[in-house]
């Protein structure tokens, strides 16, 4: 005697469940997350090292860093290429902001007056006609500048990649996150969350799963003591790989 349909699919659909379940219970509480594919087979130091390569071979990078200093919040926007171009724009909270554009080996920067009084510490006063002037001009950096010294070295993405960097054997493999949706506002990339770091210094990174494993973001704590990766944390953000910018040589 034959079952009717309904039956058989009810009993197919239950033992279906039933192996499922099983099946589940079964799996180790490590298993892969098959959202950080293409990482799955791969470890943290050697995926943190992928990301490290691909970064550092990029034709191009931007870059936006935010950390702190005891005059306040310093941001950098960034913009370089692997044959020395670069551009930045850094924000050194009551300090003021300074210009960067650094073309063919030859730097140019311009500062606010803020920044300018700013310096009078490091390179004697400035008074004020002299800030009148050369606010909002630019100029060729002398070699006891500081600030143009502090801003050129963001134009060199090892200064960031080195935070890291010495610490990525210690990478540790964490969540996946998934792009939002299309219809936010924003999208995030999707990213596998790698941790690492060693002597109480820790660092924190998202690499891009979709595409070249660039670094997406780096977050560097500092150590116990506060040395280490600075006072106060320092937090990058990496994109547009590989997209050419102009530079144009500022006119003094």
């Amino acid at each position: 005697m034959r079952l009717p349909a309904r039956v058989s699919a009810a009993a197919l659909s239950a033992a279906t469940a039933l192996v499922l379940a099983t099946a589940c219970d079964l799996l180790p509480d490590d298993a892969p997350d098959t959202a950080a594919a293409p990482y799955a087979r791969l470890t943290g130091p050697e995926v943190t090292n992928k990301a490290l390569a691909a970064t550092r071979a990029a034709k191009a990078v931007r870059m936006t860093v935010r950390t702190a200093t005891p005059d306040g919040p310093v941001e950098a926007y960034v913009a370089t290429d692997i044959r020395g171009a670069c551009t930045v724009t850094l924000s050194m909270g009551a300090a003021g902001t300074l210009e960067l554009v650094r073309t063919g080996g030859t730097v140019r920067t311009r500062s606010d007056a803020a920044m300018l009084r700013a310096a009078s510490t490091a390179r004697g006063p400035r008074g004020d006609a002299e800030v009148k002037r050369l606010t909002g001009r630019w100029v060729e950096p002398g070699d006891d500048d500081r600030q143009a010294k502090t801003a050129e070295r963001y134009c060199d993405r090892e200064t960031f990649l080195g935070l890291l960097a010495p610490t990525s054997g210690t990478a540790r493999k964490g969540k996946a996150t998934a792009p939002a949706s299309r219809t936010t506002a924003s999208r995030t990339a999707p990213a596998l969350a790698v941790t690492g770091g060693a002597d109480g210094r820790k660092w924190s990174a998202s690499i891009a799963t979709d595409g070249r494993p660039y670094l997406l973001k780096l977050r560097a704590a500092p150590g116990p003591d506060g040395t280490g990766h600075g006072a106060t944390p320092v937090t990058v953000e990496f994109s547009e790989f590989g997209k050419p910018f102009t530079v144009q040589q500022p006119k003094p």
